[in-house]
């Protein structure tokens, strides 16, 4: 008898430091996760960009990476609270 609710206590421990270390999870609204999915889709985006003008020889093609690459830091920007 002594066993079985000595596991239990046990169990009981091991749950409650399970749920101390997880974060708490943050509720967001649908519009918060359209623009974080928005946020993150532009941040793929210019890491892409940077990609290519990493390894791009063309002045012209630079310029225009140096255009959209400028065009999305300012839509990041604006999304950014």
């Amino acid at each position: 008898m002594a066993r079985g609710w000595e596991s239990k206590s046990v169990e009981a421990q091991q749950s409650e430091a399970a749920e101390a270390t997880t974060p708490a999870r943050v509720h967001l609204t649908p519009e918060q996760v359209a623009r974080l999915q928005k946020r993150e889709g532009l941040i793929l985006a210019r890491k892409h960009i940077l990609e290519q003008l990493r390894v791009s020889e063309n002045s012209r093609h630079r310029q225009i990476l140096d255009s959209a690459l400028a065009d999305l830091e300012a839509k990041i920007a604006d999304l950014d609270p």
